[in-house]
């Protein structure tokens, strides 16, 4: 069952006909890989326009410094690669990552590709994803946007005349693109599962994890609880928009979870996510540190949330999904 709830205290429902449009595409891309600058793999998740975002018209923006990454206006969905490193032995384990950034920009290196470098060390293959997000226009554009987020999300911004894609990062626009970043978390799963054998992956141990806006994703796709994109397990970090009310499936995988006790987005939802498991008696894990606030990621904060990635590993170790 999903719920929709607050991001940033900030109330908004999901348009359903959107996600309907959007979510049971054919698995089958026909399109073939491509070589990222750090060759690495990319796979586009649909063979042509993704369904529902007909029009669109941005262009994707890289920005930021190697090692502190960004990625803003993306319309076509992907997954980039990383294999397990040739000297650690495969587990045949494979995660799809889902950074976060409010459905307007994701952290793609903070909470993408570090997650999926320091898993590699331990023999699985991860697979970052690159979902659709609201169109937030120019350089100028996108920084005012930011300034006035507050570390949350900004106010609505006028849809420029003519343009088709949702703009801005309020509300209204979170509201319009949330469905089609959700069919992307669904369609990543589809797509890794076909591919799973050139990958050396077992189509049966391919989890989902994500932070913030992909955090909602991630776990949205394992309560949506659909048999053809199911998880094999989950990991929820200081994940967004989620209610504080769940019914866990009745199959539902194992969940970890992680976040910060003075990060007001998902200090209550992620905990009540941990309850519904229990009382399903289903098995989860919860780390909720005192100090880390949101978006803590991969960065150091000389605090013990900083080993947060370690317990992460420790758990699929325990799940016997990690070297």
């Amino acid at each position: 069952m999903r719920i929709l709830a607050l991001f940033a205290m900030i109330s908004f429902a999901a348009t359903m006909s959107l996600a309907q449009n959007a979510s049971a595409p054919t698995a089958d891309t026909q399109v073939p890989p491509t070589a990222t600058d750090e060759g690495h793999q990319v796979l586009r998740l649909y063979p042509g326009v993704a369904p529902g975002s007909e029009g669109w018209t941005q262009t994707e923006v890289d920005y930021g410094n190697p090692g502190n990454r960004g990625v803003r206006n993306v319309v076509i969905p992907s997954v980039t690669v990383y294999l397990p490193d040739a000297s650690t032995p495969s587990t045949g384990v494979g995660v799809i990552i889902a950074p976060g950034g409010g459905f307007r920009f994701e952290q793609w290196d903070n909470e993408g590709t570090h997650i999926a470098e320091y898993l590699q060390k331990h023999g699985v293959a991860s697979f970052v994803l690159k979902y659709r997000l609201t169109d937030t226009g120019t350089d100028q554009a996108f920084a005012e946007m930011n300034a006035q987020a507050h570390g949350a999300i900004p106010p609505d911004s006028p849809q420029p005349p003519g343009d088709v894609a949702p703009y801005g990062g309020g509300p209204n626009a979170v509201r319009k693109v949330e469905p089609l970043s959700l069919a992307d978390g669904h369609q990543a799963m589809r797509v890794v599962k076909q591919h799973a054998a050139e990958w050396h992956v077992d189509p049966q141990k391919i989890g989902i994890m994500g932070f913030s806006a992909g955090g909602y994703i991630a776990d949205t796709v394992m309560l949506d609880d659909k048999p053809d994109t199911r998880p094999a397990f989950v990991g929820s970090v200081y994940a967004c928009c989620l209610a504080t009310s769940f019914n866990a499936p009745s199959d539902a995988p194992p969940l970890f979870i992680a976040s910060a006790q003075n990060d007001p987005i998902s200090n209550k939802s992620g905990p009540a996510l941990f309850v519904a498991y229990t009382a399903a008696h289903k098995p989860a894990e919860i780390h909720v540190y005192m100090e880390g606030g949101h978006g803590f990621g991969t960065r150091t904060h000389n605090l013990p949330v900083d080993t947060w990635l370690d317990r992460f590993a420790d758990w699929l170790r325990s799940q016997k999904l990690a070297n």
